[in-house]
């Protein structure tokens, strides 16, 4: 194919006001992934869109294996609350309620 870029599953992105660390989340417009290295605000950053991490969660509630996790970004963690929230894959594992980290499989599409 002529037009194929890539597969998708980094892609660079602007890091936001900031900056990231390795590793940790980000929601660019309706694009989420995890940051493969840190970045200063305004710089270029790869991020994972696919892939199963462990990604800080709120305290938000309990959340089952299975259950759908969506990204906060005003805390920049992980929740299972759904209103005003963004949807970024599902818990591979429970997550009690004080759970400092969950683990996600990325859905791997744009939310």
């Amino acid at each position: 194919m002529k037009n194929f870029i890539q597969t998708g599953d980094i892609v660079p992105v602007t890091a936001p006001a900031g900056g990231l660390g390795s590793g940790a989340g980000v929601l660019v417009g309706s694009l989420f992934g995890v940051a493969i290295g840190p970045a200063a605000a305004g710089a270029a950053v790869e991020i994972s869109t696919r892939g199963v991490f462990d990604l800080p969660k709120t305290g938000s509630g309990a959340l089952a294996a299975g259950a759908k996790v969506y990204w906060d970004d005003t805390a920049k963690a992980a929740t299972g609350t759904a209103s005003g929230n963004s949807l970024i894959g599902v818990a591979l594992a429970a997550a009690a309620a004080d759970a400092a980290n969950i683990r996600v499989r990325l859905n791997g599409v744009s939310v």
